[in-house]
């Protein structure tokens, strides 16, 4: 059994932070570039000891294998403006040389039967700690602004409702989870104008800051 768990959470905590701070550099470059950037914006978090042990009781995981069965000790999110963008990280993820994709589901062309949709990747990413190398898992979850806000409602509503929401109000979730993603449809229709906007604004605000 786990006893002391803030040394057992530091390399999930310090693999959070190497993450987000690598991500958000690839989301500069591409706008020092004055190109398109997939990345809106990054966040990250690691499960707290509660919720741990939790998932822990719920799904009957022994401690023995908690750092390979449960995937979401640490977890990145990582937020883009269009659909496109989000296989264009996919794709980005995919080719670096610092982290291993060891698992992916598409619940964008997939979507779960509560209309959830996002992109998920389990990495393997290795953090160096005073006696070694740690190789430990992290899921990453890449969505469109317009998925965030309709997960971040669906996993408020989950605690009120433990996931057996009424009828009433899981036919409205699905409504609005296909709303979001028709929303997200329409945004990638004008995302050649979007950019050039964008760029025209980057450059205009450069120009003022000079």
């Amino acid at each position: 059994m786990i006893t002391d768990w803030d040394t057992f959470l530091w390399p999930y905590n310090e693999a959070v932070n190497e993450l987000k701070v690598k991500f958000r550099a690839l989301r500069q470059s591409f706008l020092t570039k004055g190109e398109h950037s997939p990345i809106e914006f990054v966040v990250g978090r690691v499960k707290t000891v509660d919720s741990i042990k939790e998932k822990m009781q719920r799904r009957v995981i022994s401690p023995d294998v908690i750092e390979t069965d449960m995937q979401d000790i640490a977890g990145i999110r990582i937020m883009c403006q269009f659909v496109d963008d989000i296989y264009r990280v996919v794709d980005l993820l995919h080719a670096r040389d610092d982290l291993e994709v060891v698992e992916e589901r598409d619940y964008i062309q997939n979507a779960k039967p509560s209309g959830y949709r996002s992109y998920h990747m389990v990495v393997a990413y290795t953090v160096y700690l005073s006696e070694g190398a740690k190789r430990l898992l992290a899921e990453i979850q890449i969505r469109t602004l317009a998925m965030n806000f309709w997960a971040t409602v669906e996993h408020t509503l989950n605690y009120k409702y433990q996931g057996g929401y009424p009828e009433d109000i899981s036919e409205r979730l699905k409504r609005t989870a296909e709303a979001a993603y028709q929303l997200d449809e329409e945004m990638s229709s004008i995302r050649n104008e979007v950019k050039e906007a964008q760029k025209i604004f980057t450059k205009n605000k450069g120009k003022e800051k000079s």
